[in-house]
Protein backbone atom coordinates (compact mmCIF):
# COMPACT_ATOMS: atom_id res chain seq x y z
CA UNK A 1 0.00 0.00 0.00
CA UNK A 2 1.14 3.19 -0.59
CA UNK A 3 1.99 5.99 2.12
CA UNK A 4 0.05 9.01 2.30
CA UNK A 5 1.95 10.86 0.84
CA UNK A 6 2.89 8.52 -1.87
CA UNK A 7 -1.01 8.17 -2.85
CA UNK A 8 -1.51 12.05 -2.85
CA UNK A 9 1.45 12.44 -5.41
CA UNK A 10 1.29 9.59 -7.25
CA UNK A 11 -2.09 11.42 -8.44
CA UNK A 12 -1.84 14.95 -7.64
CA UNK A 13 1.25 15.76 -8.91
CA UNK A 14 0.15 14.94 -12.55
CA UNK A 15 0.20 18.66 -12.98
CA UNK A 16 3.69 17.98 -13.91
CA UNK A 17 2.84 15.86 -16.94
CA UNK A 18 0.07 18.86 -17.98
CA UNK A 19 1.31 21.38 -16.57
CA UNK A 20 2.10 23.44 -19.76
CA UNK A 21 -1.33 22.97 -20.74
CA UNK A 22 -2.22 24.47 -17.37
CA UNK A 23 -0.26 27.51 -17.85
CA UNK A 24 -1.41 27.87 -21.36
CA UNK A 25 -4.77 27.68 -19.85
CA UNK A 26 -3.98 30.13 -17.97
CA UNK A 27 -6.60 28.91 -15.52
CA UNK A 28 -4.48 26.53 -13.40
CA UNK A 29 -0.86 27.23 -12.93
CA UNK A 30 0.87 30.50 -14.04
CA UNK A 31 2.55 33.38 -12.38
CA UNK A 32 3.38 37.23 -13.14
CA UNK A 33 6.51 38.93 -14.00
CA UNK A 34 9.90 39.08 -11.76
CA UNK A 35 11.29 42.58 -10.73
CA UNK A 36 9.27 45.95 -10.13
CA UNK A 37 9.04 47.66 -13.74
CA UNK A 38 7.29 45.37 -15.75
CA UNK A 39 4.93 45.11 -13.14
CA UNK A 40 4.02 48.44 -12.19
CA UNK A 41 3.85 48.50 -15.64
CA UNK A 42 0.87 45.74 -16.29
CA UNK A 43 -0.97 47.01 -13.11
CA UNK A 44 -1.08 50.79 -14.37
CA UNK A 45 -1.25 50.62 -17.85
CA UNK A 46 2.03 49.85 -20.03
CA UNK A 47 1.40 51.93 -23.30
CA UNK A 48 -2.31 52.03 -24.58
CA UNK A 49 -3.12 48.45 -23.84
CA UNK A 50 -3.54 48.92 -20.06
CA UNK A 51 -4.15 52.29 -19.47
CA UNK A 52 -7.10 54.73 -18.58
CA UNK A 53 -9.69 54.32 -15.89
CA UNK A 54 -11.16 50.94 -16.24
CA UNK A 55 -15.26 51.07 -15.95
CA UNK A 56 -17.64 49.00 -15.96
CA UNK A 57 -19.79 47.94 -18.92
CA UNK A 58 -19.03 46.09 -22.57
CA UNK A 59 -18.25 42.46 -23.37
CA UNK A 60 -14.80 40.86 -23.26
CA UNK A 61 -13.97 37.99 -25.71
CA UNK A 62 -11.80 35.39 -24.73
CA UNK A 63 -10.09 33.70 -27.77
CA UNK A 64 -8.43 30.67 -26.82
CA UNK A 65 -7.30 27.49 -28.27
CA UNK A 66 -8.37 24.74 -26.04
CA UNK A 67 -12.25 24.68 -25.00
CA UNK A 68 -12.98 24.84 -21.35
CA UNK A 69 -13.46 21.34 -20.88
CA UNK A 70 -15.17 19.93 -17.31
CA UNK A 71 -16.46 23.65 -16.45
CA UNK A 72 -17.82 21.19 -12.96
CA UNK A 73 -15.64 22.38 -9.69
CA UNK A 74 -15.46 18.75 -8.64
CA UNK A 75 -13.70 18.00 -12.17
CA UNK A 76 -11.47 21.14 -12.62
CA UNK A 77 -7.54 21.00 -11.64
CA UNK A 78 -6.75 24.91 -11.20
CA UNK A 79 -4.67 27.15 -9.04
CA UNK A 80 -5.32 29.80 -6.92
CA UNK A 81 -9.18 28.74 -8.58
CA UNK A 82 -8.45 29.26 -11.86
CA UNK A 83 -8.79 32.37 -14.70
CA UNK A 84 -12.64 31.91 -16.51
CA UNK A 85 -13.60 29.56 -13.53
CA UNK A 86 -12.56 31.59 -10.67
CA UNK A 87 -15.38 33.98 -12.54
CA UNK A 88 -18.39 31.81 -11.18
CA UNK A 89 -16.96 29.60 -8.25
CA UNK A 90 -15.71 31.70 -5.18
CA UNK A 91 -13.81 29.15 -2.61
CA UNK A 92 -13.20 29.69 0.73
CA UNK A 93 -9.76 31.51 -0.08
CA UNK A 94 -8.61 32.55 -3.13
CA UNK A 95 -5.06 34.27 -4.56
CA UNK A 96 -5.06 38.00 -4.21
CA UNK A 97 -5.63 40.04 -7.23
CA UNK A 98 -2.44 41.96 -7.26
CA UNK A 99 0.82 42.15 -9.99
CA UNK A 100 3.93 40.86 -9.36
CA UNK A 101 4.36 39.41 -5.43
CA UNK A 102 1.85 40.53 -3.72
CA UNK A 103 -0.50 38.12 -6.12
CA UNK A 104 1.62 35.18 -4.51
CA UNK A 105 -0.65 35.28 -1.37
CA UNK A 106 -3.34 33.44 -0.34
CA UNK A 107 -6.72 35.60 0.77
CA UNK A 108 -9.97 34.82 2.38
CA UNK A 109 -12.94 34.66 -0.47
CA UNK A 110 -15.98 32.86 1.02
CA UNK A 111 -14.30 32.91 4.62
CA UNK A 112 -13.46 35.44 6.76
CA UNK A 113 -9.94 34.80 7.12
CA UNK A 114 -7.49 32.12 5.99
CA UNK A 115 -8.99 29.51 8.79
CA UNK A 116 -7.71 28.90 12.46
CA UNK A 117 -5.64 26.04 12.65
CA UNK A 118 -5.31 23.27 15.70
CA UNK A 119 -1.94 23.47 17.77
CA UNK A 120 -0.43 20.90 15.24
CA UNK A 121 -2.38 22.00 12.31
CA UNK A 122 -3.97 19.23 12.03
CA UNK A 123 -7.56 20.66 12.17
CA UNK A 124 -8.67 24.08 10.27
CA UNK A 125 -12.03 25.70 10.98
CA UNK A 126 -13.64 28.83 8.65
CA UNK A 127 -16.58 30.83 8.78
CA UNK A 128 -18.59 32.31 5.71
CA UNK A 129 -18.96 36.08 5.69
CA UNK A 130 -22.42 37.37 6.01
CA UNK A 131 -24.62 37.86 2.59
CA UNK A 132 -23.14 35.20 0.22
CA UNK A 133 -25.74 34.09 -2.13
CA UNK A 134 -25.91 32.03 -5.44
CA UNK A 135 -27.56 33.23 -8.69
CA UNK A 136 -30.78 32.33 -7.45
CA UNK A 137 -30.53 34.53 -4.30
CA UNK A 138 -30.43 31.41 -1.87
CA UNK A 139 -27.79 31.97 1.17
CA UNK A 140 -24.50 29.68 0.18
CA UNK A 141 -24.00 28.06 3.46
CA UNK A 142 -20.83 25.46 4.68
CA UNK A 143 -23.27 22.69 4.26
CA UNK A 144 -23.18 23.24 0.55
CA UNK A 145 -19.16 23.81 0.52
CA UNK A 146 -19.24 20.50 2.30
CA UNK A 147 -21.50 18.89 -0.68
CA UNK A 148 -19.55 20.39 -3.23
CA UNK A 149 -15.87 18.71 -1.85
CA UNK A 150 -17.66 15.45 -0.92
CA UNK A 151 -19.17 15.36 -4.38
CA UNK A 152 -15.40 15.68 -5.96
CA UNK A 153 -15.10 12.19 -4.14
CA UNK A 154 -17.36 10.46 -6.95
CA UNK A 155 -15.78 8.72 -9.72
CA UNK A 156 -17.88 9.80 -12.34
CA UNK A 157 -16.57 13.41 -11.19
CA UNK A 158 -13.12 12.42 -10.98
CA UNK A 159 -10.07 15.25 -12.39
CA UNK A 160 -9.90 17.56 -9.82
CA UNK A 161 -6.64 18.50 -7.66
CA UNK A 162 -6.63 15.10 -5.02
CA UNK A 163 -4.99 16.18 -2.35
CA UNK A 164 -7.95 16.12 0.25
CA UNK A 165 -8.56 12.47 -0.86
CA UNK A 166 -5.26 12.16 1.06
CA UNK A 167 -5.39 14.99 3.81
CA UNK A 168 -8.83 14.45 5.04
CA UNK A 169 -9.28 12.03 7.72
CA UNK A 170 -11.25 8.49 5.66
CA UNK A 171 -10.56 10.48 2.30
CA UNK A 172 -8.76 7.42 0.80
CA UNK A 173 -11.87 5.46 0.97
CA UNK A 174 -14.28 7.60 0.68
CA UNK A 175 -16.64 6.95 -2.60
CA UNK A 176 -18.71 10.86 -2.69
CA UNK A 177 -22.21 11.01 -1.36
CA UNK A 178 -24.04 9.59 -4.82
CA UNK A 179 -22.92 5.97 -2.49
CA UNK A 180 -22.46 6.88 0.81
CA UNK A 181 -26.55 7.19 1.21
CA UNK A 182 -26.77 10.56 2.61
CA UNK A 183 -23.66 9.65 5.34
CA UNK A 184 -21.24 12.51 4.34
CA UNK A 185 -18.00 12.62 5.30
CA UNK A 186 -17.18 12.59 9.29
CA UNK A 187 -13.92 14.71 8.95
CA UNK A 188 -15.75 18.10 7.56
CA UNK A 189 -17.92 19.00 10.23
CA UNK A 190 -20.47 21.39 9.81
CA UNK A 191 -21.60 22.84 13.44
CA UNK A 192 -23.79 25.36 11.62
CA UNK A 193 -24.92 27.15 8.80
CA UNK A 194 -21.80 29.29 8.87
CA UNK A 195 -18.69 27.28 10.52
CA UNK A 196 -16.99 24.24 8.88
CA UNK A 197 -14.56 22.22 10.33
CA UNK A 198 -11.61 19.96 8.45
CA UNK A 199 -9.95 17.04 10.40
CA UNK A 200 -6.56 15.98 8.72
CA UNK A 201 -4.58 12.78 8.88
CA UNK A 202 -0.99 14.89 9.37
CA UNK A 203 -0.05 18.00 9.84
CA UNK A 204 -0.58 20.74 7.03
CA UNK A 205 0.33 23.83 7.22
CA UNK A 206 -0.76 25.30 3.69
CA UNK A 207 -4.12 23.83 3.91
CA UNK A 208 -5.24 27.51 3.36
CA UNK A 209 -3.25 27.22 0.01
CA UNK A 210 -5.67 24.34 -1.19
CA UNK A 211 -8.95 25.96 -0.23
CA UNK A 212 -8.35 27.87 -3.25
CA UNK A 213 -9.07 24.96 -5.45
CA UNK A 214 -12.78 24.96 -7.16
CA UNK A 215 -13.51 21.72 -4.94
CA UNK A 216 -14.04 24.07 -2.52
CA UNK A 217 -16.30 25.90 -4.36
CA UNK A 218 -20.39 25.37 -2.60
CA UNK A 219 -22.95 23.30 -4.36
CA UNK A 220 -26.32 23.29 -3.56
CA UNK A 221 -26.87 19.67 -3.18
CA UNK A 222 -31.01 19.98 -4.73
CA UNK A 223 -29.46 21.86 -7.16
CA UNK A 224 -26.82 19.35 -8.42
CA UNK A 225 -27.18 17.10 -11.61
CA UNK A 226 -24.15 15.28 -11.53
CA UNK A 227 -22.34 14.48 -14.47
CA UNK A 228 -24.72 17.34 -16.38
CA UNK A 229 -23.81 19.79 -13.37
CA UNK A 230 -20.94 21.25 -15.97
CA UNK A 231 -23.91 22.82 -18.51
CA UNK A 232 -25.41 24.89 -15.70
CA UNK A 233 -23.50 25.04 -12.21
CA UNK A 234 -24.70 27.45 -10.02
CA UNK A 235 -23.03 30.84 -9.58
CA UNK A 236 -21.32 31.78 -6.72
CA UNK A 237 -19.40 34.16 -8.24
CA UNK A 238 -19.46 37.59 -10.40
CA UNK A 239 -20.77 35.70 -13.75
CA UNK A 240 -23.37 32.88 -14.21
CA UNK A 241 -23.50 30.88 -17.00
CA UNK A 242 -25.75 31.57 -19.93
CA UNK A 243 -24.67 29.38 -22.16
CA UNK A 244 -22.07 26.18 -22.95
CA UNK A 245 -21.70 24.55 -25.97
CA UNK A 246 -19.58 21.88 -27.37
CA UNK A 247 -18.20 20.93 -24.24
CA UNK A 248 -17.26 24.43 -23.20
CA UNK A 249 -16.14 25.53 -26.78
CA UNK A 250 -18.11 28.32 -26.59
CA UNK A 251 -18.61 29.79 -23.17
CA UNK A 252 -20.77 32.91 -22.88
CA UNK A 253 -20.92 34.03 -19.40
CA UNK A 254 -23.25 36.86 -17.82
CA UNK A 255 -23.88 38.83 -15.04
CA UNK A 256 -25.05 37.10 -11.88
CA UNK A 257 -27.19 40.02 -10.20
CA UNK A 258 -26.98 38.42 -6.71
CA UNK A 259 -23.50 38.84 -6.12
CA UNK A 260 -22.56 41.48 -3.90
CA UNK A 261 -19.12 43.02 -4.19
CA UNK A 262 -18.87 44.18 -0.73
CA UNK A 263 -18.29 40.17 -0.09
CA UNK A 264 -15.69 40.12 -2.68
CA UNK A 265 -12.73 42.15 -2.28
CA UNK A 266 -10.86 40.18 -5.09
CA UNK A 267 -13.29 40.34 -8.30
CA UNK A 268 -13.79 43.43 -10.10
CA UNK A 269 -16.16 42.23 -12.41
CA UNK A 270 -16.16 45.09 -14.83
CA UNK A 271 -17.20 43.82 -18.22
CA UNK A 272 -21.36 42.70 -18.61
CA UNK A 273 -20.39 39.93 -20.76
CA UNK A 274 -17.58 37.26 -21.12
CA UNK A 275 -17.91 35.39 -24.57
CA UNK A 276 -15.13 32.71 -24.33
CA UNK A 277 -14.39 31.20 -28.05
CA UNK A 278 -11.77 28.25 -28.51
CA UNK A 279 -10.86 25.68 -31.10
CA UNK A 280 -8.71 28.50 -32.20
CA UNK A 281 -5.03 27.93 -33.87
CA UNK A 282 -2.74 29.91 -32.01
CA UNK A 283 -1.77 31.77 -34.35
CA UNK A 284 -4.84 33.17 -35.92
CA UNK A 285 -5.35 33.99 -31.81
CA UNK A 286 -2.35 36.11 -31.93
CA UNK A 287 -3.29 37.68 -35.52
CA UNK A 288 -6.59 38.80 -34.32
CA UNK A 289 -5.19 40.17 -30.88
CA UNK A 290 -2.70 42.00 -32.82
CA UNK A 291 -4.85 43.31 -35.33
CA UNK A 292 -7.82 44.29 -33.11
CA UNK A 293 -10.56 45.24 -35.21
CA UNK A 294 -14.26 44.74 -34.03
CA UNK A 295 -14.61 42.70 -31.37
CA UNK A 296 -11.18 41.43 -30.98
CA UNK A 297 -10.66 45.27 -29.58
CA UNK A 298 -11.81 44.08 -26.37
CA UNK A 299 -10.09 40.33 -27.01
CA UNK A 300 -7.96 38.76 -24.81
CA UNK A 301 -6.50 35.01 -24.25
CA UNK A 302 -5.93 33.03 -21.09
CA UNK A 303 -3.88 30.13 -23.15
CA UNK A 304 -1.62 31.37 -26.33
CA UNK A 305 1.68 32.77 -25.58
CA UNK A 306 3.38 34.59 -28.46
CA UNK A 307 6.28 33.06 -29.91
CA UNK A 308 9.91 33.99 -31.02
CA UNK A 309 8.89 34.70 -34.24
CA UNK A 310 5.45 36.66 -33.37
CA UNK A 311 7.67 38.91 -30.70
CA UNK A 312 9.98 39.36 -33.67
CA UNK A 313 7.58 40.94 -36.09
CA UNK A 314 6.30 43.02 -32.94
CA UNK A 315 10.03 44.18 -32.69
CA UNK A 316 9.98 48.10 -32.00
CA UNK A 317 6.26 48.57 -32.58
CA UNK A 318 5.79 50.50 -29.35
CA UNK A 319 1.53 49.97 -29.99
CA UNK A 320 1.80 46.26 -29.90
CA UNK A 321 5.36 46.15 -27.55
CA UNK A 322 2.83 47.83 -25.09
CA UNK A 323 -0.34 45.53 -25.20
CA UNK A 324 2.16 42.65 -24.62
CA UNK A 325 2.45 41.37 -20.87
CA UNK A 326 5.34 39.63 -19.04
CA UNK A 327 4.97 36.64 -16.88
CA UNK A 328 6.58 33.64 -14.61
CA UNK A 329 4.87 30.65 -13.90
CA UNK A 330 6.35 28.54 -10.37
CA UNK A 331 8.19 26.52 -13.36
CA UNK A 332 11.48 24.73 -13.72
CA UNK A 333 12.67 23.31 -17.00
CA UNK A 334 15.46 20.78 -15.94
CA UNK A 335 18.12 17.57 -17.10
CA UNK A 336 16.96 14.67 -14.40
CA UNK A 337 19.28 12.19 -13.30
CA UNK A 338 18.37 8.18 -12.66
CA UNK A 339 21.19 7.95 -9.88
CA UNK A 340 20.11 3.83 -10.12
CA UNK A 341 21.38 3.78 -14.02
CA UNK A 342 24.91 4.11 -15.57
CA UNK A 343 27.33 6.07 -15.23
CA UNK A 344 24.84 8.30 -13.67
CA UNK A 345 25.66 7.10 -10.14
CA UNK A 346 28.72 8.15 -10.04
CA UNK A 347 28.37 12.02 -8.87
CA UNK A 348 30.93 12.96 -10.72
CA UNK A 349 29.72 12.04 -13.75
CA UNK A 350 26.23 14.09 -12.45
CA UNK A 351 28.51 16.63 -11.54
CA UNK A 352 30.79 17.18 -14.57
CA UNK A 353 27.32 17.45 -16.75
CA UNK A 354 26.33 20.03 -14.67
CA UNK A 355 29.44 22.06 -15.60
CA UNK A 356 29.65 21.70 -19.34
CA UNK A 357 26.06 22.81 -19.71
CA UNK A 358 25.86 25.94 -21.57
CA UNK A 359 22.40 27.26 -20.43
CA UNK A 360 23.29 30.34 -23.54
CA UNK A 361 22.26 27.94 -26.00
CA UNK A 362 19.82 26.17 -23.83
CA UNK A 363 18.00 29.29 -23.62
CA UNK A 364 18.05 30.15 -27.39
CA UNK A 365 16.41 26.96 -28.32
CA UNK A 366 13.97 27.60 -25.57
CA UNK A 367 12.87 30.88 -27.73
CA UNK A 368 15.40 33.21 -26.37
CA UNK A 369 16.15 35.68 -23.34
CA UNK A 370 12.31 36.64 -24.11
CA UNK A 371 11.00 33.47 -23.48
CA UNK A 372 13.36 31.76 -20.97
CA UNK A 373 15.82 32.67 -18.06
CA UNK A 374 18.69 30.59 -16.41
CA UNK A 375 18.42 28.54 -13.55
CA UNK A 376 20.89 26.95 -11.24
CA UNK A 377 18.29 26.24 -8.62
CA UNK A 378 15.10 24.18 -8.60
CA UNK A 379 13.02 25.95 -6.63
CA UNK A 380 12.05 29.32 -9.13
CA UNK A 381 13.07 32.63 -8.05
CA UNK A 382 10.30 33.81 -6.39
CA UNK A 383 10.44 34.70 -2.51
CA UNK A 384 6.90 32.79 -2.63
CA UNK A 385 8.89 29.51 -3.11
CA UNK A 386 11.41 30.47 -0.27
CA UNK A 387 13.75 30.63 -3.19
CA UNK A 388 17.49 30.65 -2.23
CA UNK A 389 20.37 31.47 -4.48
CA UNK A 390 22.95 28.82 -5.03
CA UNK A 391 25.28 27.54 -8.38
CA UNK A 392 26.73 24.43 -6.48
CA UNK A 393 28.57 23.85 -10.08
CA UNK A 394 28.88 27.48 -11.56
CA UNK A 395 29.82 27.43 -15.23
CA UNK A 396 29.32 30.39 -16.10
CA UNK A 397 26.75 31.41 -19.03
CA UNK A 398 28.33 28.98 -21.38
CA UNK A 399 29.37 26.12 -19.67
CA UNK A 400 32.92 24.90 -18.04
CA UNK A 401 33.66 21.89 -20.29
CA UNK A 402 38.02 22.16 -18.48
CA UNK A 403 35.99 21.36 -15.70
CA UNK A 404 33.80 18.70 -16.55
CA UNK A 405 36.60 16.97 -18.18
CA UNK A 406 38.39 17.18 -15.33
CA UNK A 407 35.50 15.55 -13.05
CA UNK A 408 34.88 12.50 -15.58
CA UNK A 409 39.19 11.72 -15.41
CA UNK A 410 38.31 11.44 -11.81
CA UNK A 411 35.30 9.54 -12.55
CA UNK A 412 37.42 6.86 -14.22
CA UNK A 413 36.10 8.38 -17.66
CA UNK A 414 39.08 10.37 -18.58
CA UNK A 415 38.48 9.44 -22.76
CA UNK A 416 35.14 10.80 -22.04
CA UNK A 417 32.12 8.76 -22.21
CA UNK A 418 28.33 8.35 -24.76
CA UNK A 419 25.13 8.51 -22.54
CA UNK A 420 21.63 8.80 -24.03
CA UNK A 421 19.42 11.85 -23.60
CA UNK A 422 15.49 11.20 -23.83
CA UNK A 423 13.73 13.79 -24.67
CA UNK A 424 9.95 14.46 -26.18
CA UNK A 425 9.28 15.19 -29.88
CA UNK A 426 6.75 17.49 -28.99
CA UNK A 427 7.55 21.01 -30.12
CA UNK A 428 7.25 22.73 -26.85
CA UNK A 429 10.86 24.40 -26.34
CA UNK A 430 11.00 22.90 -23.39
CA UNK A 431 11.35 19.03 -23.42
CA UNK A 432 11.63 19.23 -27.30
CA UNK A 433 14.71 18.22 -29.94
CA UNK A 434 15.82 21.95 -29.92
CA UNK A 435 16.72 21.82 -26.18
CA UNK A 436 18.17 18.37 -26.72
CA UNK A 437 20.19 19.14 -29.06
CA UNK A 438 21.35 22.01 -26.94
CA UNK A 439 22.41 20.20 -24.26
CA UNK A 440 23.93 17.45 -27.22
CA UNK A 441 26.24 19.87 -28.49
CA UNK A 442 27.40 21.33 -24.90
CA UNK A 443 28.40 17.61 -23.81
CA UNK A 444 30.17 17.39 -26.64
CA UNK A 445 32.70 20.19 -25.81
CA UNK A 446 33.31 18.07 -22.63
CA UNK A 447 33.59 15.19 -24.61
CA UNK A 448 30.68 13.41 -23.50
CA UNK A 449 29.16 12.00 -26.57
CA UNK A 450 24.94 12.08 -26.05
CA UNK A 451 22.76 10.27 -28.41
CA UNK A 452 18.97 11.59 -28.50
CA UNK A 453 15.98 9.44 -27.75
CA UNK A 454 13.31 11.28 -29.01
CA UNK A 455 9.83 9.83 -28.06
CA UNK A 456 6.05 10.54 -29.16
CA UNK A 457 4.73 12.84 -26.18
CA UNK A 458 2.96 10.62 -24.21
CA UNK A 459 4.89 7.48 -24.89
CA UNK A 460 7.97 10.12 -23.02
CA UNK A 461 5.87 11.14 -19.95
CA UNK A 462 4.83 7.98 -19.31
CA UNK A 463 8.81 6.43 -20.06
CA UNK A 464 9.46 9.45 -17.37
CA UNK A 465 7.88 8.94 -14.60
CA UNK A 466 7.70 5.01 -14.70
CA UNK A 467 10.26 3.76 -11.77
CA UNK A 468 10.78 0.73 -13.17
CA UNK A 469 12.07 2.51 -16.70
CA UNK A 470 12.96 5.53 -15.66
CA UNK A 471 15.73 7.03 -18.00
CA UNK A 472 18.90 7.10 -16.78
CA UNK A 473 19.30 10.57 -18.53
CA UNK A 474 16.15 12.69 -19.61
CA UNK A 475 14.74 16.29 -20.40
CA UNK A 476 12.05 17.39 -17.58
CA UNK A 477 10.00 19.70 -16.33
CA UNK A 478 7.66 20.51 -13.25
CA UNK A 479 4.73 23.20 -11.78
CA UNK A 480 3.49 23.97 -8.96
CA UNK A 481 -0.32 23.59 -7.73
CA UNK A 482 0.13 26.82 -5.17
CA UNK A 483 3.79 29.52 -4.76
CA UNK A 484 5.28 27.31 -2.22
CA UNK A 485 8.07 25.46 -2.18
CA UNK A 486 6.22 22.41 -0.44
CA UNK A 487 4.43 21.46 -4.00
CA UNK A 488 7.82 21.56 -5.74
CA UNK A 489 10.43 19.55 -3.34
CA UNK A 490 7.81 17.54 -1.61
CA UNK A 491 6.58 15.15 -5.01
CA UNK A 492 10.23 15.17 -6.20
CA UNK A 493 12.45 14.53 -3.02
CA UNK A 494 10.49 12.87 -0.31
CA UNK A 495 11.49 9.26 -0.33
CA UNK A 496 8.17 8.46 0.88
CA UNK A 497 6.21 9.33 -2.19
CA UNK A 498 8.42 7.16 -4.79
CA UNK A 499 6.21 4.25 -6.36
CA UNK A 500 7.32 1.22 -7.74
CA UNK A 501 4.71 0.46 -9.57
CA UNK A 502 3.19 3.14 -11.41
CA UNK A 503 3.71 6.90 -11.61
CA UNK A 504 6.57 7.90 -10.18
CA UNK A 505 8.14 11.87 -9.88
CA UNK A 506 10.64 11.47 -7.60
CA UNK A 507 13.63 10.73 -10.39
CA UNK A 508 16.27 9.97 -8.58
CA UNK A 509 14.69 7.79 -6.18
CA UNK A 510 16.15 9.73 -3.33
CA UNK A 511 14.86 8.65 0.41
CA UNK A 512 17.02 10.15 2.52
CA UNK A 513 15.27 10.54 6.09
CA UNK A 514 16.52 13.88 6.90
CA UNK A 515 15.01 15.05 3.91
CA UNK A 516 12.35 13.24 4.59
CA UNK A 517 12.36 14.43 8.42
CA UNK A 518 12.38 17.95 7.27
CA UNK A 519 9.46 18.25 4.84
CA UNK A 520 7.22 16.62 7.55
CA UNK A 521 8.75 19.46 9.86
CA UNK A 522 8.33 22.55 7.18
CA UNK A 523 4.49 21.40 7.12
CA UNK A 524 3.60 21.72 10.35
CA UNK A 525 4.55 24.99 9.88
CA UNK A 526 1.44 28.22 9.55
CA UNK A 527 3.52 30.73 9.30
CA UNK A 528 4.57 30.23 5.40
CA UNK A 529 6.76 33.17 5.59
CA UNK A 530 9.10 30.91 7.56
CA UNK A 531 8.42 27.94 6.45
CA UNK A 532 9.66 29.17 2.53
CA UNK A 533 13.04 29.96 4.46
CA UNK A 534 13.26 26.55 5.03
CA UNK A 535 12.41 25.13 1.53
CA UNK A 536 14.70 27.32 0.58
CA UNK A 537 17.30 25.62 2.65
CA UNK A 538 16.10 22.18 1.50
CA UNK A 539 16.50 22.90 -1.72
CA UNK A 540 20.38 23.96 -1.61
CA UNK A 541 20.96 20.77 0.77
CA UNK A 542 19.16 18.77 -2.03
CA UNK A 543 21.52 20.75 -4.91
CA UNK A 544 24.57 19.22 -3.68
CA UNK A 545 24.11 15.97 -4.55
CA UNK A 546 23.84 17.14 -7.94
CA UNK A 547 20.46 15.07 -8.96
CA UNK A 548 19.47 17.28 -11.93
CA UNK A 549 20.33 19.92 -13.47
CA UNK A 550 18.25 22.93 -13.52
CA UNK A 551 18.39 25.10 -17.05
CA UNK A 552 15.77 27.53 -16.85
CA UNK A 553 12.48 28.98 -16.52
CA UNK A 554 9.93 30.24 -18.88
CA UNK A 555 8.85 33.04 -19.36
CA UNK A 556 5.00 34.09 -20.96
CA UNK A 557 4.48 36.70 -23.21
CA UNK A 558 0.74 37.10 -24.29
CA UNK A 559 -0.42 40.55 -26.54
CA UNK A 560 -4.72 41.91 -25.33
CA UNK A 561 -6.42 43.49 -27.81
CA UNK A 562 -6.03 47.64 -27.89
CA UNK A 563 -9.67 48.53 -25.92
CA UNK A 564 -8.28 45.92 -23.01
CA UNK A 565 -7.55 48.09 -19.69
CA UNK A 566 -6.36 47.13 -16.03
CA UNK A 567 -4.29 44.24 -16.96
CA UNK A 568 -2.90 42.83 -14.21
CA UNK A 569 -0.11 39.65 -13.82
CA UNK A 570 0.72 38.12 -10.86
CA UNK A 571 3.58 36.06 -9.63
CA UNK A 572 1.15 33.16 -8.98
CA UNK A 573 -0.43 32.61 -12.41
CA UNK A 574 1.90 34.35 -14.67
CA UNK A 575 -0.80 35.47 -16.75
CA UNK A 576 -3.56 38.39 -17.40
CA UNK A 577 -6.45 38.12 -14.64
CA UNK A 578 -9.21 37.69 -16.25
CA UNK A 579 -11.24 39.26 -12.89
CA UNK A 580 -9.59 42.32 -13.45
CA UNK A 581 -10.18 43.59 -16.79
CA UNK A 582 -11.71 46.07 -18.47
CA UNK A 583 -12.42 46.66 -21.73
CA UNK A 584 -13.84 50.67 -21.31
Amino acid sequence: MLSAGSARHQTARRLAVVAVSLVLAGGAAACGPKGGSDQGAQKTGAAGAAGGTPQKGGTLTVLNAEPQNDFDPARLYTSGGGNVPSLVFRTLTTRNREAGPAGTKVVPDLATDLGKANADATEWTYTLKDGLKYEDGTPITTADIKYGIERSFAAELSGGAPYLRDWLVGGETYEGPYKDGGKGLDSIVVPDAKTIVFKLRKPEGEFPFLATQTQFAPVPKAKDTGVKYEEHPVSSGPYKVAKNENDGEHLTLERNENWDEKTDEERKAYPDKIDVRSGLDAAVINQRLSTSSGADSAAVTTDTNLGPAELAQIGDNKELAGRVGTGHFGYINYLAFNPKVAPFDNPKVRQAISYAINRTSVINAAGGSALAEPATTFLPEQEAFGFTKYDHFPAGKTGDPAKAKELLAEAGYKDGLTVTLTHSTAQNRQTSPEVATAVQQALAAAGITVKLEGLENNAFNEKRWDAKNTPGFFLSRWGADWPSGAPFLAPIYDGRQIVTNGTNYNHAQLNDPAVNAEIDEIAKLTDLAAAGKRWGALDKKIGEQALDVPLFHPVYKRIVGKDIKNVVISDWTGVLDISQVSVK
